[in-house]
């Protein structure tokens, strides 16, 4: 009973298929409640309408776009990774009108915000939507939005650049468009798998939260959000970029370079960088989803100039780009236990995103003008409101009509409001003194020094404040420190101990487990090479070591107890690949409460039937992206609770 049945597509589709490794991660994430997403989710973006174009042309447009674009007319199964496209006469056009009294900026900004405010449901209607802005009853600007699950931002861009030709009488460009099934049978299996190991070996080998040291108010319970825009930067930028032979992305990545090392003193670490996968003349007018993100490993010797640090990042990141056809289904699973394997979260010290997709949208709090502004261009910082901090600096970057844009998305807990407007202000300085011929070495130290209360542990910055409060909230645990020790695990290096004082019957494993299942939770936290318990009763001091390095961390394996517990064991034991002791559903106790799902085999593609099996059960309570993380099925189960009687709400919220 704990199968479901394989989707039928509609009528109306003309073919289907599976989702491409691109998709799969963007299908996921569409189950994460809309707050707690990464990606924009849909994507929004606009053009003006030429004179004397009127609405029925628009319309005419949009239905030719509709039918050149098998994307357009896809749709995504709710519970497996399968798309299937439809007829293009399968549904009207999403189209609707409003009426304005003038189409200026301020105007598009709200209309574009209020049309991707609107959800989209990619399951049963067609993955995107229009919205023409009328002034005096004459069509002034289209509004697209578009579901990335379906259409990505590179591809958002090519459809509004193609409706504004065909506005202007002009033809539709000469290449066919291709869909993601077109390419599903050239995919390489062998190709993903190594690239997956080259992800995996490249984090493995990286510090976590290396950008701790930059700063940041004591609490950081928010994230800024910057756009910074400049003219006279995209000249010095194109001057650098033709000396160096580079792309102006490649400069850009090595100037956040050379920012970092400046600031940390960190000389190796990891950028996630967004590219947009086009590379072929074929795919360029693709509106489908290809974008993808490539680790792109940064290794920099004290004291060299520019040039050489723009030369490194350009070969990191010609190698990253033929290491980007994974599966990130698996890729996600595989990294989950090595992040509970080394007790340590690893996450890239920068994402960056070459292609910059529109931003007005999101802004969720207020703006205020930065200080010192260029006279050149503009700067605003957007403080959004409290949400989960974001562990990376992100940073996107759009060349547009002569004109840099800089959006900076960075936690508090890493650079506080002063400081995140600072760094794009110390970048276009720094490439103006670049264009201008300065070598620019890298300092053998940093400049800035650490922040207080963070230490440099092997697995990277921690936060030892963090992680007593971390155990300080298990059961039993009195009091606790947590500091480094010169001789701890006796390896000669300092390692994490954690000293602390228990209730009778609490055990050094205990205590570990729950530092691994608050990972994801806690920025800066790392689980403790040592742990050394003094019993609040009578009794001589406990000491324990964990195994380090490749070796797993004895856990001893437990059953599920409870009833959300047998509930969740049941689900994953039906989801899991693999044969009896990982699991099935007539033995849910095969399965070991004190793992993460990833420790069982379960992928971000079987999470959506996990989430569906359990509403059957009768339990709910689990968000998609906590399934996704190393916190162990014990501690998951916690969460659940008895599921309401309610229909099927599908969608963009289904499970």
């Amino acid at each position: 009973m704990n199968r479901l049945p394989e989707p039928t597509p509609s009528a109306a589709a003309t073919r289907s298929g599976p989702l491409t490794w691109v998709q799969q991660w963007h299908w996921f994430e569409r189950t994460i409640p809309a707050r707690r997403r990464v990606n924009p989710t849909p994507l929004a973006d606009h053009c003006h309408v030429p004179p004397p174009a009127t609405v029925a042309d628009v319309h005419a447009a949009l239905a030719a776009l509709t039918a050149r674009h098998e994307a357009l007319r896809t749709t995504v199964d709710p519970l497996r990774p399968v798309q299937h496209v439809h007829r293009a006469d399968w549904a009207p056009l999403p189209v609707d009108h409003l009426d304005v009294h003038a189409v200026d900026a301020d105007t598009l900004d709200a209309a574009t915000a209020a049309l991707a405010a609107r959800p989209i449901d990619p399951e049963r209607n067609p993955p995107w939507r229009a919205r023409v802005l009328l002034e005096a009853g004459r069509p002034r600007a289209v509004l697209l939005a578009a579901h990335h699950v379906v259409i990505d931002g590179w591809g958002l861009a090519v459809l509004i650049n193609q409706l504004h030709d065909r506005l202007r009488g002009a033809g539709a460009p000469k290449e066919a468009s291709q869909h993601p099934l077109d390419t599903i049978a050239a995919q390489a299996p062998e190709r993903a798998r190594a690239a997956e190991r080259e992800w995996l070996t490249r984090l493995a080998g990286n510090p976590t939260g290396v950008l701790a040291p930059f700063g940041g108010t004591d609490d950081g319970a928010g994230r800024h959000r910057l756009q910074h825009r400049s003219a006279g930067t995209y000249d010095d930028l194109h001057r650098v970029a033709r000396r160096h032979r580079v792309s102006p992305e490649v400069v850009v990545l090595a100037a956040l370079a050379h920012d970092v090392a400046t600031r940390t003193g960190e000389l190796r670490f990891l950028a996630s960088v967004v590219v947009s996968n086009r590379a072929r003349a074929a795919l360029r007018n693709s509106v489908g989803v290809r974008a993808l993100t490539v680790p792109v490993q940064i290794d920099l010797r004290p004291g060299a100039a520019f040039c050489e640090v723009v030369a490194s990042v350009a070969a990191a990141s010609a190698a990253a780009y033929r290491h980007g056809q994974w599966r990130p289904a698996e890729l996600v699973a595989a990294q989950a236990r090595m992040d509970r394997r080394r007790g340590v979260v690893t996450v890239p010290t920068i994402e960056y995103n070459c292609y910059s997709w529109p931003r007005d949208y999101l802004v969720p709090g207020y703006l205020v003008p930065a200080p010192d502004t260029p006279p050149d261009g503009s700067a605003t910082w957007i403080r959004s409101a409290p949400d989960e901090p974001c562990d990376t600096l992100y940073v996107d970057l759009g060349l547009d009509a002569g004109v840099v844009t800089l959006d900076v998305t960075v936690g508090d807990h890493l650079l506080d409001a002063g400081q995140a407007v600072a760094l794009p202000v110390r970048l276009c300085a720094f490439l103006r003194a670049l264009a201008d011929g300065a070598e620019c070495p890298v300092p053998a130290r940093p400049r800035a020094p650490a922040t207080a209360g963070w230490w440099r542990a092997p697995q990277g910055w921690v936060c030892p404040a963090r992680v007593e409060e971390v155990l300080r909230g298990h059961p039993g645990v009195l009091d606790v420190t947590v500091a480094p020790s010169e001789d701890a695990a006796g390896e000669g290096e300092p390692h994490l101990v954690a000293h602390a004082r228990t209730a009778p019957g609490v055990t050094p494993d205990e205590l570990h487990r729950h530092v691994l299942d608050h990972l994801d939770e806690v920025p800066g936290i790392a689980a403790p090479a040592r742990y050394v318990l003094s019993p609040a009763g009578p009794g001589s001091d406990r000491s324990y070591t964990p195994t380090t390095g490749a070796g797993t961390l004895r856990i001893p394996s437990r059953p599920p107890t409870t009833d959300a517990e047998r509930a969740l064991a049941a689900a994953v034991a039906a989801v899991a690949p693999g044969d009896p002791p990982d699991g099935s559903p007539d033995r849910p106790d095969a399965v070991d409460m004190n793992r993460c799902l990833a420790d069982h085999g379960v992928t971000l593609v079987a999470v959506p039937r996990l989430l569906a099996l359990l509403h059957q059960f009768g339990f709910t309570g689990i968000a998609s992206d906590e399934l996704a993380g190393t916190a162990s099925l014990g501690h998951l189960a916690t969460a659940l609770e008895p599921s309401p009687p309610r229909a099927h709400r599908g969608g963009d919220t289904s499970p």
